[in-house]
């Protein structure tokens, strides 16, 4: 039973969560009531709890973690200086004449807005406000225009620069380190942020045109889902000024990442910066709202921090109990070998995906099986794309996904639950076909950063 413990402590805390006490207590509380446990009963080696203060150090001065607040700092400008409803604008005055085109608008402004600020909830619930009245008003189907909506703002999770990628890529990195130094390398190599901003390139890519496509053969098979608006006078100049300004600030953070010119960390300070020029610039800077701004970053910022915080005492307690050990074990005997292994951790993740955040996956889950693969040969760079791609299927998908919810909030009681169910089907088949695509060709995870960084 003693070597069982360590999937007990994993029981209690979903348990504990379950009865919905927060997170990073959740976690720092049941790991130090079953440490507490062990220390009384001889099972568990104090010398553990003696390493958290040098842990939490390493925590508050990491590098890395520095592009969390500034990418935070980013995205809220952006989503309170009106670029998303300029943005929606400008789309539609350019697609809005065509059948579809609506439909079309939402999913390339909903691209640009995660990759403007990397927020999923903040994109779904944007678009949920600002697209979805005037989609329903122009006669499109209930289910269809929800299921693009809710699709679109979970590309946020997958397309640089992504919160999620960022904390997967630190993760990671410890956890590449960690695998090779068990297997005997002393100098292991690195996997950085930026490894995982360039292999999310490809796949993002893939998702959105799979997207576009899904729409375009809606509305040539489906056109009663897909209204014909009427004609609209294109002006130029207004689609230019509306595109530029995020584009710019894209090809800044992403762009001085590929060139080598930047790590991610100064990457988000350009982009925080960049976008408080632009609100200056459109003249929606205001003390009150960047009093707004600051406040939500320190929330989101300090949430992070305590559940990162908590999610490390659970790694040492759990690690304590011959945690690691335990999955080794299971993963080696698991007949498939590899394969299964991955996806057994697959299947896990999509469905702890129905009851916890991505950050707590992130910092609770990946650290206790991404050494384990990684020592089997997993390739980093792919196995962060993979998670990052389950856990936005994860938050899609019907009755507990967490961008059903979003939209759900700010939805017209016109659109039923059922509709925004059915919407999201097509989208979630297409996310896993493009996991079943990355399982077959990991290269398209892969390639790009080989072929940039070697």
């Amino acid at each position: 039973m003693i070597e069982f413990i360590p999937l007990f402590m994993f029981a209690a805390v979903c348990l504990v969560l379950l009865l919905g006490y927060p997170v990073a207590y959740s976690l720092a509380g049941t790991a130090l009531i079953f440490a507490l446990v062990g220390l009384a009963t001889g099972h568990f080696d104090e010398a553990y709890l003696h390493a958290m203060p040098s842990r939490f150090y390493g925590i508050m001065t990491n590098q890395t973690l520095i592009a969390v607040p500034l990418f935070v700092f980013m995205g809220v400008m952006l989503e309170k200086s009106k670029v998303a409803e300029n943005l929606l604008s400008a789309m539609t005055q350019l697609f809005g004449q065509y059948r579809g085109g609506l439909a079309i608008s939402v999913i390339v402004v909903g691209a640009l807005l995660a990759a403007s600020t990397g927020i999923v909830g903040a994109t779904v619930v944007t678009m949920g406000l600002l697209s979805l009245p005037s989609m329903l008003k122009q006669g499109y189907a209930p289910s269809f225009a929800a299921g693009s909506i809710c699709a679109t703002g979970t590309l946020g999770q997958i397309i640089p620069p992504s919160i999620a990628l960022v904390l997967l890529g630190d993760v990671l990195s410890n956890a590449y380190q960690q695998a090779q130094l068990s297997m005997g390398n002393f100098s292991p190599d690195s996997v950085s942020v930026g490894d995982l901003f360039v292999g999310a390139i490809i796949p993002g890519g893939i998702l959105v045109a799979l997207y576009l496509i899904y729409v375009l053969l809606v509305t040539w098979l489906q056109p009663h889902k897909v209204p014909k608006a009427a004609p609209d006078i294109v002006q130029g100049t207004n689609i230019f000024m509306a595109l530029m300004p995020p584009l710019v600030l894209i090809l800044l953070v992403l762009g001085s990442i590929l060139g080598g010119f930047a790590t991610p960390t100064e990457a988000a300070g350009v982009g925080a910066m960049g976008a408080l020029v632009l609100a200056l610039l459109q003249r929606q800077l205001s003390m009150v709202k960047l009093k707004e701004v600051m406040l939500s970053t320190t929330k989101v910022t300090s949430m992070v921090f305590l559940i990162l915080i908590g999610a490390s005492v659970f790694s040492l307690v759990f690690r304590g109990f011959g945690g690691e050990e335990l999955i080794a074990d299971v993963f080696n005997q698991l007949p498939g070998g590899v394969f299964a292994a991955v996806l057994l951790v697959m299947v896990v993740i999509f469905l702890l995906g129905f009851i916890l955040d991505f950050i707590e996956i992130t910092f609770v889950v990946v650290p206790l099986v991404a050494p384990v693969l990684l020592a089997m040969g997993v390739d980093p760079i792919w196995l962060g794309i993979m998670i990052a791609i389950n856990l936005q299927t994860s938050f899609l998908t019907p009755p507990f996904g967490f961008a059903l919810f979003y939209l759900r909030g700010v939805a017209p009681k016109s659109v039923l639950t059922s509709d925004i169910y059915r919407g999201v089907i097509p989208f979630i088949s297409i996310q896993l076909l493009l996991l079943i695509a990355l399982a077959i060709w990991p290269n398209l995870a892969t390639w790009l950063p080989h072929y940039l960084y070697g």
